[in-house]
């Protein structure tokens, strides 16, 4: 918030600052006879500037007070126009009086400077005329239009906007009225300039926070996604186990005893890799080992297991348990529905700066199209975490040898 403020401010002081340079750049350019010649006209000149950018900072600082006291940015589109458009005339108002005000209360004005150099200059054309002594602004009141007394009332009025009214007492009318417009219509201009950047700068700031908060929601959704796969392998995977141990409870306890220390050491393996988002393949294939000799025990001479593991790929990362559940689904709906069992083959490399993981048993693919919650988990959090970057294919590549393959991103 503080850093915020700081920019704001800074953004306050330069760029009204450099709308002053300008002003004094065109005026040193074009009309610095008039300005600059006269050290009191100078003064002032140069005072004016000064008011003038000290009351945009206060004005368009007030219209900002006002409209995060409002919450504009929660409008809708036409609350906003109304907004704009009386933000801009309020605001322009208060920064062009305000000015002119201050400027002359201070004995600032360069306009009551002009005005009274004017009312010098009409008293001086009436002693050049010859009509100081008289009665000449009785002319309109004569009805004498045609008169040299009424043509001398004009040029006077015309040249300084001094005249004098039917009873002798000078009068001041701004003979340039036209000024006045062009300024306050400008004035509007470059507070409509401000509020537009102002309003575009936290509309664009406030998609940029609108995207972030919508990153960190997929980010949080992705991790309850993944926590929510992870949750259904380790009870999927237990409960296989315990079947697979159940077998051997009354045929070779001795043996179900030592499966019983294998799956321990499986579950303290899941446990430990459950809070990971990925794990090195060299840890992983631990993990399928002990899977791998637990079934082993039930299945005996059916199941032949191979391993061709590129030493280059170890250190690769994986997703935690992500080998087992595809070499559990490789058992499950390949070597055990195999009256004569056969082959499981996990195999790792590294091809085209891709890193391959794949596992090939004995068996039929089949006629059911719906995917198992194996493959399906396997595809959810390999999108979660690489997005379009890995893939899982699943194909029959033989009469009866069913591949499972794998493309991750190469990890440097």
């Amino acid at each position: 918030m503080q850093k915020n403020t700081i920019r704001y401010w800074i953004c306050q002081v330069l760029g009204w600052g450099s709308w002053t340079i300008i002003n004094l750049f065109f005026v040193y350019l074009f009309a610095q006879d008039y300005y600059f010649n006269d050290t009191e006209k100078r003064r002032l000149f140069l005072m004016g500037l000064f008011i003038q950018f000290v009351w945009y900072i206060l004005a368009t600082h007030l219209l900002r007070f006002g409209l995060k006291k409002a919450n504009w940015i929660q409008f809708s589109i036409n609350k906003v126009i109304g907004l704009f458009v009386a933000g801009v005339f309020i605001t322009g108002m208060v920064s062009y009086y305000g000015a002119r005000i201050t400027a002359k209360s201070t004995g600032n004005s360069l306009i009551q400077y002009e005005k009274n150099e004017d009312f010098h200059d009409a008293v001086q054309k009436e002693k050049e005329k010859g009509v100081s002594n008289t009665s000449y602004y009785l002319a309109k009141a004569n009805n004498s239009k045609d008169s040299i007394n009424y043509s001398i009332v004009q040029r006077i009025k015309k040249a300084t906007g001094w005249y004098r009214n039917e009873k002798g007492v000078w009068q001041y009318e701004d003979q340039r009225k036209g000024r006045f417009w062009w300024d306050m219509i400008f004035n509007f201009i470059l507070i409509a300039l401000w509020l537009l950047i102002y309003m575009v700068w936290h509309y664009l700031e406030r998609n940029r926070k609108d995207e972030l908060d919508k990153l960190n929601l997929e980010k949080i959704v992705k991790e309850m996604e993944l926590k929510t796969i992870k949750s259904h392998i380790n009870p999927h995977f237990i409960f296989n186990s315990l079947n697979s141990i159940r077998a051997l409870v009354d045929e070779n306890p001795a043996r179900a005893r030592s499966a019983i220390t294998q799956l321990s050491n499986i579950l303290r393996s899941s446990l430990k890799v459950g809070k990971m988002e990925t794990m090195p393949l060299e840890a992983e294939l631990l993990i399928v080992k002990d899977y791998l000799a637990l079934e082993q025990m039930r299945f005996e001479e059916r199941l032949r297991i191979q391993m061709d593991i590129d030493p280059k790929t170890l250190h690769q990362h994986v997703p935690p348990m992500m080998l087992q559940t595809l070499a559990e689904n490789a058992i499950k709906h390949g070597i055990g529905k195999q009256m004569d069992g056969g082959m499981v083959r996990i195999i790792s490399k590294i091809t085209d700066q891709k890193f391959i993981l794949i596992v090939q048993n004995t068996g039929t693919l089949g006629t059911n199209t719906t995917e198992g919650f194996g493959f399906k988990s396997t595809r959810d959090r390999l999108k979660i975490l690489f997005g379009n970057g890995a893939n899982l294919q699943v194909k029959q590549i033989e009469k009866l040898l069913v591949e499972a393959k794998i493309e991750m991103p190469v990890r440097e």
